[in-house]
């Protein structure tokens, strides 16, 4: 029986640092599989571990319009957080799968899961690219991971209500793009699912039978993480 989360903390370094501890808790034994939710209420820009800030953010926007940029600990793309996206993150152990020791088997068996949760709200959710959602070649769920020896962090979103037109103004145009994406501005590309944040939560948890709320937060090492790595002018510009 897998954990559950739903606790967006007061800072948005605070949240992304949490998600680490949960990771960090897991690998040494302390914790357990988690399913976690939380949603950020401002518009934020979140890196990837790798991406390169001037080459995927309009800077000079977000600091005229006051919107934050943070770096996670997870791989994949840049993307903007905001009112309308369920942030989902799961911790897992190797030994739930053998698809989970590896990177896209991994992705396979996670997408596939969550795309099961979320039949008969749209049609034809597929799992495209190396770790999108998708319906009708439109994008409401992109995700990445963090691999530790024992278990693995994987991040998710999920647009329901996400201010789509503001995502152009404050991101560029990413260098890699997945194939089925076709050079398109962000708004011709992305896509709300027509259900709210409570339905989406609901059905994520019964897919991975998260019937159990997560009470021990870990709030030494979440503050830890923010203040030594997430908060850190020399983390978020590391490239």
């Amino acid at each position: 029986m897998m954990q559950y989360l739903d606790l967006t903390l007061l800072g948005i370094a605070e949240n992304l640092a949490l998600d680490e501890a949960l990771l960090l808790e897991a690998e040494s034994g302390r914790g357990r599989e988690v399913l976690r939710f939380w949603e950020w209420p401002q518009p934020a820009v979140i890196l990837g571990s790798g991406c390169r800030l001037t080459d995927d953010v309009n800077e000079s926007a977000c600091r005229a319009d006051g919107v934050p940029i943070l770096r996670r600990s997870s791989g994949g793309g840049t993307v903007m957080l905001g009112t309308g996206c369920v942030c989902y993150s799961l911790v897992l152990s190797y030994e739930r799968s053998l698809c989970l020791k590896e990177i896209r088997p991994s992705y396979a068996y996670i997408l596939e899961q969550v795309r099961q949760a979320l039949l008969g709200i749209l049609p034809n959710i597929e799992i495209v690219g190396t770790s999108d959602l998708a319906t009708a070649g439109l994008k409401f769920s992109g995700n990445s991971q963090q691999r530790k020896r024992r278990y693995l962090l994987h991040h998710g979103t999920l647009l329901y209500g996400f201010a789509i037109e503001q995502v152009g103004h404050y991101l560029r145009m990413p260098r890699r793009q997945p194939e089925y994406r076709r050079q398109r501005e962000h708004a011709m590309f992305l896509a709300n699912l027509p259900v709210g944040a409570a339905e989406l939560k609901e059905r994520l948890r019964g897919s991975w039978c998260a019937s159990e709320e997560w009470i021990r937060v870990p709030m030494p090492l979440v503050m830890q993480l923010a203040r030594e790595k997430y908060a850190r002018e020399e983390w978020i510009r590391r490239r």
